[in-house]
């Protein structure tokens, strides 16, 4: 799995593309936790739009971000999710955590 972090402000944006599984879930959470730890975010952003395939550690890697965006006083957003993934999520129960917006558009630079 690919991804791009940016910082705008106080909002962290984690751009996520291909596959999610165990493997890549264990490195984006190494990579955001360390971030998160090191520059205190008020926002978190997940963004789903580039991701074709989840499997339950996506869950978790949502989930553990959650929490650890709660220890900071922060939140956590996950946008831009495909509608195959948001059922999965909706069906795990992250629909209660409000965390979830509906898709957003992805704007393209060269318009």
């Amino acid at each position: 799995m690919n991804h791009r972090i940016s910082f705008q402000k106080n909002t962290m944006t984690v751009f996520l593309q291909g596959e999610m599984d165990h493997h890549s879930a264990r490195q984006i959470r190494e990579i955001t936790d360390g971030l998160i730890r090191q520059k205190h975010p008020r926002e978190l952003r997940l963004d789903f739009s580039s991701v074709s395939f989840m499997d339950s550690s996506g869950i978790g890697l949502i989930m553990g971000r959650y929490r650890i965006m709660s220890l900071y006083d922060g939140v956590l957003r996950v946008v831009n999710v495909p509608e195959p993934l948001r059922k999965m999520m909706t069906l795990s129960g992250l629909d209660a955590l409000d965390i979830t917006e509906r898709r957003e558009k992805v704007y393209d630079r060269t318009e």
